[in-house]
């Protein structure tokens, strides 16, 4: 496709995630009537509307969902081409698209800044997206990579890599289990203890863990954040749950301790790095992912 062309995709692109001219007209720094004439230029030359016009906003009606998936690829191949032309100089540049679970989020800063070390003119995007919509993310091309705990398994979803991961306790060094080198699961739920909410992978797992159990969990705090839990347990001295991703020694607050779940209580969970199927990776995409599926390999082996 010629290159001036690539524009005019873009813009196709921005409207479709904003769901408005409007509004992907002032992200893209254009007026809405010059975005407009763009847009229906091209539904001219395609003799067929792309997008359903609402009291609104717009809608990608049914050709518009074949272009926008075209858009999506050639603006993915044209990335990886520039990458590679890059290469061919020994200059390693590009922008790496990371959908992750929250619990990967405190393992990601150290393998980036490892990355651009070696490479500066590499760029991060790190996107929390769990589960469902880590793996949506790479549909729409808005990520090259996932990295999800416990996904929903989607048919476009590429495995590089699975890692094990045994959930651990979160506590206070002064707390009464503290001294434990294991504990199990009943033990835990007899003190005050705070949970991630049902959308979160540990928490679905503990879950799984009492199916057949009389026992009921009642958390005393329920949150979304799991940075907000590392903070409370020490705050109040109560238990909460993660895993070992999501616990680096560095992100722990002085005095916390983590201890891991007996496996006969509480089944492991697995973390899933992948790609969107059949896609070629950029270049810097492509060599991030080798050094995280080798690091994650080593540490979880």
């Amino acid at each position: 496709m010629p290159m001036r062309h690539m524009t005019t995709l873009l813009y196709i692109d921005a409207v479709a995630r904003a769901g408005s001219i409007r509004k992907a007209a002032e992200t893209l720094s254009i007026t809405s009537t010059a975005l407009n004439r763009r847009l229906l230029a091209i539904e001219e030359d395609l003799g067929v509307p792309i997008f359903e016009r609402l009291p609104r906003g717009v809608r990608l009606n049914a050709a518009g969902e074949l272009l926008i998936q075209f858009i999506r690829d050639q603006v993915s191949d044209m990335e990886r081409l520039r990458s590679q032309i890059l290469d061919l100089s020994g200059e390693r540049r590009g922008r790496v698209l990371i959908a992750c679970s929250q619990a990967v989020l405190a393992y990601l800063p150290v393998q980036i800044a490892q990355y651009r070390h070696d490479h500066p003119g590499v760029t991060f995007g790190v996107f929390r997206r769990d589960r469902e919509a880590a793996e949506q993310a790479l549909v729409d091309h808005s990520a090259d990579i996932a990295l999800v705990f416990e996904p929903i398994r989607l048919a476009e979803f590429q495995t590089i890599l699975t890692v094990r991961q045994q959930v651990h306790a979160m506590l206070s060094s002064t707390h009464p289990l503290a001294g434990r080198s294991v504990l199990r699961l009943r033990e835990c739920l007899e003190y005050p203890f705070a949970l991630p909410t049902h959308a979160y992978g540990v928490r679905h797992l503990l879950e799984i863990a009492l199916v057949d159990s009389p026992i009921k969990m009642a958390p005393v705090i329920e949150t979304d954040s799991f940075e907000f839990l590392r903070y409370h347990v020490m705050t109040e001295g109560i238990i909460s749950f993660q895993i070992p991703i999501g616990l680096p020694p560095e992100s722990l607050p002085p005095g916390m301790v983590t201890i891991p779940i007996d496996e006969r209580d509480v089944p492991n969970g697995f973390i899933y790095m992948g790609q969107l199927r059949g896609r070629t990776l950029p270049v810097a995409a492509a060599r991030f992912a080798d050094q995280l599926t080798k690091d994650l390999a080593e540490r979880y082996a």
